[in-house]
């Protein structure tokens, strides 16, 4: 798969204790790669901590610029996707200067590290589809539509996006050893997420507990989708990247439209598949601020990466709430037969990336 780039290649990620992290490394182990991964300790529960042990692994904060040169140095990476954020809106609020202090300086660290470490041929620098400046009018979201962000975390990932560019133009051009590119995805959902106020985590912990999650806004619409489909956009752009400049820029990877959904359809949905998920609206006076209305156009990559979604919202939610009932029922995780099965059906679909 992806030409077979990633087989015997070292590839370092940042934030791989994480959620999309951790399943982002796994992937990459069964694609044959040296792994190297750098993150903060992780509490439990984790996904990370579920998995079979690969590569080596490093605890460090990125906004230690010098600390994070070692590693590279040490590790001498070939390709490089940066996830370690600060991910949260409502935690932003709470926290906004560490939020802008990570998001912002640690991208900076990240990309001097590239810059300045011999081996690096190309970075994937992930962001989110909430660094567009959202008027909530409905219409999608384009590359090339203006970046902005109402609350501390939007804003941040807006200035990464314009580190990634300024870096893009002043260090990584066309004839340059690294070739950088950024990758904007929608709510994504899947097994071992645990993190608080998400939607998928707050309903497991409802179903574990016996007890109705409360839903803050239940008309607010997402581009939901199974953590493996941004990753796959992911390891796509990085392998285009490593073979050559043509993909630098930013990208947006998220679900058809037919797959955005209320955060209310989303929870009917997750408990008509497992009815301990139970939940109950609850209007939250003097919440902060969240958009309740953001889509993606992914047509850029649609076009010129011949990248599409595998599974549509409905297997998303089913492989997603059956990963947690065959944990907490009978102690498996599956997160294997998760990415097995997707790669099935990718395959079956003849997408570029499964060659």
């Amino acid at each position: 798969m992806f030409d077979g780039v990633y087989s015997k290649r070292r590839c370092l990620i940042t934030g791989h204790t994480g959620f999309k992290g951790s399943w982002l490394g796994f992937w990459l182990s069964r694609l044959g790669a040296e792994l190297c991964g750098v993150s903060l300790p992780v509490e439990t529960p984790a996904h990370f901590h579920l998995l079979e042990n690969y590569g080596k692994s490093f605890f460090c904060d990125i906004r230690e610029r010098e600390s994070l040169q070692k590693i590279f140095d040490s590790f001498q990476p070939e390709i490089v996707f940066h996830l370690a954020a600060q991910p949260l809106v409502r935690l932003s609020y709470k926290e906004p200067v560490e939020t802008f202090d990570v998001n912002v300086m640690g991208t900076v660290n990240l990309l001097e590290c590239c810059r300045r470490c011999e081996s690096v041929q190309s970075v994937v620098a992930v962001t989110t589809d909430k660094c567009y400046e959202n008027p909530e009018t409905g219409v999608p979201f384009a590359e090339d539509s203006p970046l902005g962000g109402y609350d501390p975390y939007s804003g941040s990932k807006a200035a990464a996006e314009m580190v990634v560019s300024s870096y893009n133009r002043s260090f990584f051009i066309p004839e340059s050893r690294v070739r950088c590119a950024s990758a904007r995805a929608g709510n994504v959902i899947g097994g071992g997420d645990w993190a608080a106020d998400r939607l998928i985590p707050d309903l497991v912990r409802g179903a574990v507990k016996g007890v109705a999650a409360k839903l803050r806004n239940p008309g607010a619409v997402r581009p939901w989708q199974h953590v493996l489909e941004p990753l796959s956009g992911y390891l796509q752009l990085g392998a285009e990247l490593y073979k050559g400049p043509a993909c630098t820029g930013s990208w947006n990877f998220g679900p058809a439209e037919s797959d955005t959904l209320t955060v209310g359809e989303v929870a009917e949905k997750m408990h008509r598949c497992w009815n301990k998920m139970n939940f109950e609206y609850e209007e939250e006076k003097n919440a902060p601020h969240e958009a309740s209305l953001l889509r993606l156009d992914c047509s850029k990559a649609a076009e010129k990466l011949k990248w599409f979604g595998v599974w549509d919202s409905g297997k998303a939610i089913e492989h997603t709430v059956m990963w947690y009932r065959e944990f907490y029922e009978n102690g498996r995780v599956m997160t294997a037969d998760d990415l097995e099965c997707y790669c099935r059906d990718a395959e079956e679909k003849e997408l570029a990336w499964t060659k």
